[in-house]
């Protein structure tokens, strides 16, 4: 068989710990920073770790990821 692909798109969005859970950037911060509150724009610095149903998805994104 030959080796499955990993998504190339979810290789560059997302990371895995070493516990196994899925970590991205947080969402909404690409464009229209000036409709967003300040609070909104402080607390979705950094990254976060995904939720259980939407880290099930990405990791089938890549297979070979511990």
């Amino acid at each position: 068989m030959p080796k499955m692909k990993t998504k190339s798109g979810a290789k560059k969005r997302f990371k895995m710990t070493a516990s196994g859970r899925v970590v991205a950037a947080q969402a909404g911060k690409r464009h229209g920073m000036i409709k967003r509150s300040t609070k909104f724009i402080r607390q979705a610095r950094g990254t976060t770790t995904l939720s259980a149903p939407d880290a099930k998805i990405v990791k089938s994104y890549m297979p070979y990821a511990r």
